[in-house]
């Protein structure tokens, strides 16, 4: 029997994980010089956060060490059960290294305990559909195996799209100049993002908050299966107005669809 794990890169409510019965490891980070952990949002205040970051505060984002991780996982171990651990891109932070260290103990310390890890080559709520979804098969009661197997099929038919209203941390991140970042705001400029095999990848730039939302709509458009087998989810970073706005956009779409808002 083995004990389903996920992090907090991979975005979901709370009360789902809690209600799937997942173990969730959280991804710290750092505002205003005190460092916090996330965890799904249930004791998260979006409004403060934002708040805060409108006024200029800067917030990064940091990665867990080796302890950390053992700290998670051994308890598991130790009382003779496995783990399942369905986390975000190992493209997108260093915090796996040090996992793999952990892991490696791990193993040498319980060699007959099995570690399973799965990287869904995503983030954000891109991850957390894979990670529902896996958790659901899991529960069911799918192998670890198994679980894997579907998850190899299932990431591919993940799309992960979203728009900056803020040029500030492609910036800092060194993804656009200093100079872009000021001609952008001034021309309302809106650059459209995507997860492509595990990275954020820039995929074109509009001008205003419409073409932008638009640019994603036909993004679902063209790709959805129509199956509504799943659901689409609309997330929105305290822009409810604008979510709620692409969320009717695709209920009115004529598609069979599930809007998980």
């Amino acid at each position: 029997m083995s004990v389903f794990f996920t992090d907090t890169d991979c975005e979901m409510s709370y009360a789902d994980a809690e209600a799937l019965g997942m173990k969730v490891i959280g991804m710290p980070y750092t505002l205003k010089d005190e460092e916090y952990v996330y965890d799904f949002g249930k004791t998260f205040d979006p409004k403060k956060f934002y708040d805060q970051m409108r006024a200029g505060e800067i917030v990064t984002t940091s990665a867990l060490n080796t302890q950390d991780y053992i700290d998670y996982f051994e308890p598991v171990l130790a009382a003779g059960e496995d783990i399942l651990y369905v986390h975000f891109s190992r493209e997108l932070s260093g915090t796996f290294n040090h996992m793999d260290v952990a892991i490696k103990e791990l193993k040498e310390k319980y060699p007959e305990r099995k570690i399973t890890c799965f990287d869904t080559r995503n983030i954000c709520i891109g991850g957390g559909i894979q990670a529902i979804e896996a958790c659901k098969l899991h529960n069911a009661g799918a192998t670890d195996e198994e679980v894997v197997e579907f998850l190899k099929e299932f990431k591919n038919k993940v799309s992960t799209y979203f728009y900056v209203d803020s040029l500030q941390y492609l910036k800092r991140g060194g993804r656009i100049s200093a100079m872009s970042a000021v001609m952008g705001s001034m021309l309302n400029i809106k650059p459209i993002l995507g997860i492509n095999e595990g990275k954020l990848e820039k995929l074109t730039t509009v001008k205003g908050t419409k073409k932008a939302i638009d640019y994603i709509y036909n993004k679902f458009e063209t790709e959805y299966l129509d199956d509504d087998k799943y659901s689409v989810y609309v997330l929105d970073a305290d822009s409810k107005q604008i979510g709620d706005d692409l969320a009717e956009k695709i209920r009115n779409s004529g598609k069979k669809v599930n809007i998980n808002r």
